[in-house]
């Protein structure tokens, strides 16, 4: 069964458009949980346009009061600031990703090959946190064993490619399959494998066919955008149902 992860960026970007506390970061992910999430996810950038550093203790209060069999995951570039944040927060699961800090959204994996022992020891810091730790992945086997080298727990498949196939079914199942290849790598290493990005209803179904041991999908865009239609709550079941579960 796949998990869902409910990223809580767009929520926030929406916040921030104005100085007010709505819609609560903190409130929807509530019913998020409450609607069967597995989890919650935050990406704080350094200039906090969506989440901001103040929501991190809130939301890491709110699964471990309410919801303590429910996971925290943080994303984020692993700057020294962004290292000294996760290991106060102390959350379930980090999510290293190589962005630039100007980038509008993550949008390709690492270099796994050139960043082998850098990423190693970042991975043996936060492990030490206690942390679950995953580093973003491009769809390619290349590089997997140096990614299993570095000594992280899973990669997070970058599905952005796969997102954007919405329309053309013969190149959906190309990328479906890219992912997939890239996964049998990763298990086949010992690797969990989550994925995220561009995920929706329609084509998560395909994908979680092709990785039946898929661990967790992160998902935010969609999720929220279709939030705005059937609400929080009945969104999140809609996208459990397409993972595989009884919701």
């Amino acid at each position: 069964m796949t998990d869902l992860s409910v990223n809580l960026n767009a929520v926030a970007l929406l916040r921030n458009r104005r100085d007010l506390p709505w819609p609560s970061v903190t409130g929807l992910g509530r019913i998020a949980l409450e609607a069967g999430a597995s989890g919650l996810t935050v990406h704080p950038r350094p200039d906090e346009r969506h989440t901001r550093r103040s929501d991190l203790p809130e939301l890491k209060a709110l699964i471990a009061s309410e919801f303590p069999d429910r996971e925290f995951n943080i994303e984020g570039y692993p700057t020294g600031d962004f290292l000294t944040l996760v290991e106060e927060i102390a959350p379930h699961q980090v999510t290293l990703v190589p962005d630039d800090p100007g980038q509008a959204t993550s949008d390709h994996g690492w270099d796994f090959v050139a960043q082998k022992d850098r990423l190693a020891s970042i991975v043996a810091r936060l492990k030490q946190s206690g942390a679950r730790v995953s580093l973003f992945a491009d769809p390619t086997p290349i590089g997997i064993d140096a990614a299993h080298a570095t000594g992280t727990d899973r990669i997070e498949l970058y599905t952005g490619p796969y997102g954007a196939t919405w329309g053309d079914d013969g190149a959906a199942a190309r990328e479906v399959e890219r992912l997939g290849e890239t996964a049998d790598a990763a298990h086949a290493l010992g690797l969990g494998v989550n994925a995220g990005h561009d995920l929706t209803v329609a084509n998560l179904p395909a994908l979680v066919a092709r990785i039946p041991k898929l661990a967790e999908v992160s998902i935010g865009h969609g999720l929220t955008a279709d939030a705005l239609t059937y609400g929080m709550a009945e969104t999140v079941r809609r996208f459990r149902r397409a993972c595989g579960q009884d919701a």
